[in-house]
């Protein structure tokens, strides 16, 4: 079973190229070693800078959110209609989408977990066996299992907890009155943010921060509270997410959370910009995709975009018989701008005239309807970070 190409991980990036490998004549093997059913641990947004560049995601079931509420670290609101939706799914049918696809394409799609240590390079081939015995054999092998890649691992090296960063949260019931309003509220005191995303069938909550920065238990005790604060805001109450404050009415909502709430939790890579320098994302017979290669925002930890971006950069330099040209491609299209954010991060989560950056931002906005509009384009993925302060701040003092 000899194959052009191994694909481990048949999430965004492994499906995605394995689909476009796969209708460019390449013979694809994509291993998918999720237990079915079982869908990774994530938000599940997608950007509307990744609907516009593949229209075709909106095919999957998912939900497209054209108003989004962001919360300041004190809990100030702002409301912002979208100029540019973006859509909210879930990943077991978002994946599921994806995989479907590559095998239509004629991608042979194989439920069967390798794991990097039964991955060998002999005789100028990758030979892949699974925990069952089976073996398969390529000339490329690609590494697309996340965050945790063994794969990546294997041939960069693993990376440092400080380039690392942590998402976990709950899988919760949809609110009785059907009143599900998309949610980002920065957090008090903690690098990163939370989320409330509501989807077809429930509302994934959630929070993201770094690893360096990750406490289980007072973040927990974070989340249960913005968590209570969201449902009670969906019943009509005028509360604040972050309140210790216990009361009846919350007592029973977190009573009933608790006995239907799912919870998850994910690796997500933050790389550090002397990290982007330095670690490679290709050689002559292999490459990493997604999460695997660290293509993940390092101040929003959004990665779906870049997972599908290195897939189609990926098989367009192999296609064209380069894949050595991955890297340089990838460093062109987006390296530069994930370098960024990585400089970034300290100063979006730090201090701005004595309150936090997240503060002030969203202090502007809501007196000042060009600072919104920067906001709404920074989440519809289309502001970068390069310029985003200095924009800002440009703006705030420009009479409105």
């Amino acid at each position: 079973m000899h194959y052009d190409l191994l694909i481990v991980g048949a999430g965004p990036a492994g499906s995605f190229a394995a689909e476009l490998l796969a209708r460019g004549g390449a013979k694809v093997a994509l291993f998918d070693g999720r237990p079915e059913g079982e869908p990774k641990a994530c938000g599940g947004g997608v950007t509307a800078k990744a609907l516009k560049a593949w229209p075709h995601l909106l095919n999957a079931v998912g939900r497209t959110i054209d108003e989004l509420d962001l919360y300041s670290p004190s809990s100030k609101r702002l409301h912002l209609v979208l100029d540019e939706p973006f859509a909210i799914y879930s990943r077991l049918a978002f994946d599921c989408y994806l995989r479907d696809r590559a095998r239509d394409a004629g991608a042979e799609v194989i439920s069967e977990k390798i794991s990097a240590r039964k991955i060998k390079r002999t005789d100028k081939r990758w030979r892949a066996k699974s925990d069952s015995g089976n073996e398969w054999s390529g000339s490329f092998l690609a590494g697309a299992e996340g965050a945790n890649s063994g794969i990546a691992k294997l041939l960069v090296g693993p990376l440092p907890p400080s380039d690392m960063e942590v998402a976990f949260g709950y899988r919760a019931p949809l609110p009785a009155n059907d009143v599900a309003p998309t949610v980002v509220a920065f957090l008090p005191g903690w690098v990163g943010y939370a989320w409330a995303f509501p989807r077809p069938d429930h509302i994934s909550f959630g929070i993201a921060t770094t690893q360096d920065a990750f406490e289980h238990q007072p973040l927990d005790d974070l989340l249960w509270q913005f968590m209570t604060g969201y449902y009670q805001q969906c019943e009509g109450e005028n509360v604040r997410f972050w309140q210790a404050e216990t009361s009846p009415e919350r007592e029973r909502l977190q009573a009933h959370l608790r006995t239907t709430a799912e919870r998850y939790a994910a690796r997500i890579p933050g790389l550090a910009a002397q990290t982007w320098d330095k670690r490679k994302a290709c050689g002559d017979d292999w490459a990493l995709l997604g999460d695997a290669a660290g293509f993940a925002d390092p101040v929003t930890g959004e990665g779906i975009y870049y997972a599908l971006r290195s897939a189609e950069l990926f098989a367009d330099a192999y296609l064209r018989g380069t894949p050595l040209s991955y890297e340089r491609s990838w460093r062109e299209d987006f390296g530069a701008e994930l370098r960024r954010a990585a400089q970034m991060r300290p100063r979006f989560y730090g201090n701005f005239w004595g309150a936090p950056f997240t503060e002030r931002m969203i202090e502007f906005a809501r007196g000042h309807r060009g600072v919104k509009r920067v906001l709404g384009d920074l989440v519809a993925g289309e502001q970068g970070y390069v310029d985003l302060k200095k924009k800002l701040v440009k703006i705030a003092f420009r009479p409105v």
